[in-house]
Order: structure tokens, then C-alpha cells, then sequence
């Protein structure tokens, strides 16, 4: 159950599902997480914020007032020596939280599923078969419930198709980012489901268009970019002549290129006249094809990505695209890094109560030029004397496969089958 309560009240053990006012106005990124660390309360009470909201489903609920006890004669206390401190363990995931390497696993074999399952729908589609976009929602299903568990894992895996199955896998990845930003922004159960079919749907009017043109490796010519900016209309008529489409997802195939200032396509829609669903697409479908290898083009790095995306104005709902940064981490996983040591690392998980340090693996100095041993490393731990300076801007293959440095190579290959 969702509860509003003074800031003054959020106790340790409690989740946290957001504070009041604007995300820029305290120091968390994202305030969604179980509040595990006094310091972490420290810090939200000294925010300035004055209210917030908490899930007492997923954490502890408010102190009940204690009944007045009768006045009892006061005995000297024993005094025991305290325990021994333990050793320091790693922290259980929250409540209904599974742990980020348990959950990439499992993230691993849906991905390579949900790629065969999409295969087979656009193949559908290209033999003129009717649509049921009730038929896909078991696997949106599937893909919801990964990202509730651990959003960060399908998300981050997803990101690394391969150029030959881009279509399929983008399909997948943008069902993810758009259950993961439903989340953020508060959307229940249901709606985050909707936003996720609307997601692995929104291109399957790229399965109408000419392969030669869809798969090309090199830039597109007008002509041919004139085509492929048929297929959201396209989507949109194979969806409503299908069943089950839901009114959502025949918006979001229709609607998700056009943009806030009025300069997308097909109908230069601008501001509310978009949908909200349609306005959360065009930021997922973006950031998955701009971080992807595609026939044409080499991915752009996470954390660069999201850098460009914010300095292109007029392109989104600013609100949303806030919330998806905050949903997906300033650096994201994947990102390379630079610290303050003259080392590069590339992030391999979120701290959800401190995104400006998540968990890396260091594995390049600067000094030398050379590469080290992999070690990993927590930034918001209190041992932890580095701290990211920025980004590494550096052109993809750089330094090598350094997904396989966050993802295991065992995961990598489940994945692509």
C-alpha cells in the first residue's frame, strides 16, 4: 500500500517509492529503494523536502504510537560487553528485489526467448498473417516481471544485440525500458504491462518494410529514408486490422517519432497533443537505438548517450526524460568511466541510493596506458577512496570487449543462443 507521510517519520526498514517536488531538489536520483543505511536518512531528512511516500508492502509501515505503560520500579541494568562486530555481508536485495547477478542470468535465457518469439511475430507479419497482440503478452509477462524483480538487469542486458538481430531484440528492449520508466514514474502493475506491450509492439511495421532497405549497412538515401518512415503508420494499420490491440499500443506504434517541439512524424504532433504513453516510447526507442549496433552504425556508450539525448531540445517530455535518467542511472550500466585515480572502469551495477557510485570494474590505467587486473569495486562503499570524474569518451572497441567485464561470457552466449 502507497502512504504519504512526513519526511520526519521514514524510519530504516521503510521503502521509499519517492519524495515530494522536483527530482532535481534533493540528492537522490532515484528515490525509490529501501532505506537500509541511518546516513541514507540522514540525508533525505536533510534534503528539505518534507514529505514523501512509502510502499508498506514492500518495507516496514509507520511506528504505531506506543500505549502509555504504568510506572514499573527501575532496576540496575547489567552491563555486558557488546558483541563483536561482524564481518561486513553483502546486502540482501529489498523485499521482492532480486539480487542483479541472479536476476542477469535469468535475464539472459529471456532475452534469448523473447529474440525467437519476436523473430517468429515479424515473420508473421511479412507472410500477411493477421496480428493477436493478445498472443505477446505472456512474454510481456515474462519481461515485466524481470524488470520488477531487478530492473537493471534486463535493461542493461538487452542493450547488446547483435547488428543481425537488432529488429527483434529492440522490440525487447524498448518492452523493458518502457515497464522500468512505467515503474519509476508510478504507474501500477497493469499500466506498467500496457506500457511494456506497447513497447515490444511500437516497430512491428518495420516487419512491411523492404528488407534491402531495413537491413542496409551503409546510410539510407531520402528515397529510402521516405519508406522507412512509413512504418509507424504501417504498425499502426497491421495492429488495428489484428486483435487485441489495445488503444495504448496502436498510439505508441503510431505515434512514437514524433516530438515535443513538433518536428517528428507522421503527424508533427507537439507537446500534450502526444500521449503520454507515445512521449515515454520516443525516449526508449531512442536511447535502445542509439546505444545499439546497428547495420550502419556502432553503438554510442550509455552515459554518452543519455548526455546527447539531454542536449537535443525540443525531442522529449523533459519531465519523462528525467525520470528515465533516474530510472536507468546517470551512468548506466555498461558505461565506461573515468576516476578520479587516472583509471578507467566500466559500470557493472546501480546503487539506487547513490547513482553517482555505482559499482564498477576497474581494468585500465591512464598513467600507464596499460590494462590492469579486473577488479571490482563499490564507489559508495566507505572504504572506497575513488570517485567517478566523468565520462570516457572513447570510440566503441576501444578498449575491447569490456561487456564482457560487467556481463559474464557464459550469460552472453545463453543470451544469443
Amino acid at each position: 500500500m502507497h502512504k504519504k507521510i512526513p519526511v520526519n517519520q521514514l524510519r530504516v526498514g521503510m521503502h521509499l517509492l519517492r519524495l515530494e517536488g522536483s527530482w532535481i531538489s534533493h540528492p537522490f536520483w532515484r528515490a525509490r529503494f529501501v532505506v537500509e543505511d541511518p546516513q541514507v536518512l540522514a540525508k533525505v531528512r536533510a534534503s528539505g523536502v518534507t514529505e514523501c511516500w512509502i510502499d508498506t508492502a514492500l518495507g516496514l509501515d509507520v511506528a504505531p504510537p506506543e500505549a502509555a505503560a504504568p510506572a514499573l520500579p527501575v532496576a540496575p541494568l547489567a552491563v555486558t560487553p557488546a558483541p563483536a562486530p561482524a564481518a561486513a555481508a553483502t546486502p540482501a536485495p529489498p523485499p521482492g528485489r532480486t539480487a542483479f547477478d541472479e536476476e542477469l542470468r535469468q535475464a539472459a535465457a529471456l532475452c534469448n526467448k523473447s529474440r525467437r518469439a519476436v523473430a517468429a511475430m515479424f515473420n508473421e507479419a511479412r507472410m500477411g498473417r493477421t496480428l493477436d497482440a493478445e498472443a505477446c503478452l505472456p512474454l510481456v509477462e515474462d519481461i515485466a516481471g524481470s524488470v520488477m524483480r531487478n530492473p537493471g538487469a534486463l535493461v542493461s542486458l538487452a542493450r547488446l544485440k547483435t547488428r543481425d538481430d537488432y529488429s527483434y531484440m529492440h522490440s525487447v528492449a524498448v518492452c523493458a525500458l518502457m515497464v522500468s520508466l512505467g515503474r519509476h514514474i508510478g504507474l501500477d502493475e497493469d499500466q506498467c504491462r500496457e506500457a511494456g506491450q506497447a513497447g515490444l509492439l511500437h516497430d512491428i511495421g518495420k516487419a512491411l518494410m523492404p528488407l534491402e532497405v531495413l537491413n542496409k549497412p551503409g546510410k539510407l538515401t531520402d528515397a529510402e529514408f521516405a519508406v522507412m518512415r512509413e512504418h509507424p503508420q504501417r504498425g499502426h494499420q497491421l495492429l488495428a486490422e489484428g486483435r487485441a490491440a489495445s488503444s495504448v499500443t496502436l498510439d505508441v506504434a503510431l505515434h512514437h517519432h514524433e516530438r515535443i517541439d513538433g518536428t517528428g512524424y507522421p503527424h508533427r504532433l507537439d507537446g500534450d497533443a502526444i500521449d503520454r504513453y507515445a512521449r515515454m516510447g520516443a525516449v526508449c526507442d531512442v536511447y535502445d537505438a542509439i546505444t545499439s549496433n546497428r547495420p550502419y552504425k556502432a553503438g554510442w556508450d550509455p552515459a554518452t548517450a543519455v548526455a546527447r539525448m539531454a542536449s537535443w531540445k525540443g525531442h522529449f517530455d523533459t519531465t519523462l526524460f528525467a525520470a528515465f535518467v533516474q530510472s536507468l542511472g546517470i551512468y548506466p550500466t555498461g558505461s565506461l568511466v573515468r576516476l578520479e585515480s587516472k583509471r578507467v572502469a566500466v559500470v557493472a551495477e546501480q546503487n539506487e541510493a547513490a547513482l553517482t557510485s555505482p559499482v564498477v570494474v576497474v581494468f585500465y590505467s591512464l598513467r600507464s596506458g596499460m590494462p590492469i587486473a579486473p577488479l571490482r569495486l563499490d564507489l559508495s562503499s566507505a572504504t572506497a577512496q575513488d570517485r567517478i570524474v566523468g565520462r570516457e569518451e572513447v570510440p566503441v572497441g576501444h578498449y575491447g570487449r569490456v561487456d564482457e567485464l560487467w556481463a559474464d561470457p557464459e550469460m552472453l552466449r545463453l543470451m544469443r543462443g
